[in-house]
């Protein structure tokens, strides 16, 4: 399946995987259209999508945890942006690595925000129009750690295990319309996670990757762009990637 002309929306797309999502499109010809709340980073991925081989790029501010926002934004993009054909729900974070009983509600507030209510948010924005057209895919950024909660990280873990549940949900209720839709699901990435998850402690967030070999954004984004080329009539449920030193969210294997 070509993506040349396609419409794909990335919600996330200033750094990390969003970014590298946005490049791995760009180098299929797709039309791009990305979101993020940093516009200084955003723009400067616009740029390097357009040299990728982008046809066109549309970037817009947007932060999903806005409900009304994200309604406004759908709703307002220009005529020629509206029909999407790929939307990956990539924004997303975490926040904190303490035992549940001494988290911050802060930092749960702000991951149940945007790692479930954002997307669904955006879903319900966007997923109405694919049915309208007969066209369309959903791809989610979810985790292994949906799979398998990790200690100190159980409202994290729980809002992947949402995504799970709300992709596989999304998949049933679209059963009998052309719309795919698929998680994306990988084990540690080096990217600003860490550096969030720790509120910019920059030794406390190198200490995650030390004596491993994380995957990349471009190794997830590559797995983003096989789903979504696929023949039409095939979908990927689920994709599970890790490094070959992690075996889940739990077991790693660090050199001395």
């Amino acid at each position: 399946m070509t993506l040349k002309g396609k419409i794909v929306f990335v919600t996330g797309a200033s750094s990390g995987i969003g970014a590298a999502t946005a490049l791995a499109f760009a180098a299929e010809g797709a039309r791009l259209l990305l979101a993020a709340r940093r516009m200084d980073k955003l723009a400067t991925v616009a740029e390097a999508a357009l040299q990728r081989g982008a046809e066109a790029v549309h970037t817009f501010s947007l932060d999903v945890r806005n409900r009304n926002a994200v309604k406004h934004a759908i709703e307002k993009l220009p005529a020629e942006w509206a029909a999407i054909d790929v939307l990956v729900n990539n924004a997303g974070l975490s926040r904190g690595l303490e035992k549940l009983y001494q988290g911050n509600i802060d930092d749960w507030d702000e991951m149940i925000d945007t790692n479930v209510k954002g997307l669904l948010y955006v879903t319900r924005s966007v997923v109405p129009g694919m049915v309208e057209r007969g066209r369309g895919h959903v791809i989610n950024l979810g985790s292994v750690a949906g799979e398998m909660t990790y200690p100190n990280g159980a409202v994290y873990c729980a809002s992947k295990a949402a995504e799970h549940s709300i992709n596989d949900g999304l998949r049933m209720d679209v059963l009998g319309t052309p719309i795919r839709v698929t998680s994306v699901d990988p084990g540690m990435v080096e990217t600003e996670f860490s550096l969030v998850r720790f509120h910019g402690n920059q030794e406390q967030a190198a200490k995650v990757y030390k004596n491993i070999t994380p995957l990349t954004p471009k190794d997830v984004a590559d797995a983003i762009v096989w789903a979504a080329t696929r023949p039409e009539h095939v979908n990927i449920a689920r994709i599970g990637l890790t490094t070959v030193n992690q075996a889940n969210s739990l077991l790693f294997h660090r050199t001395a």
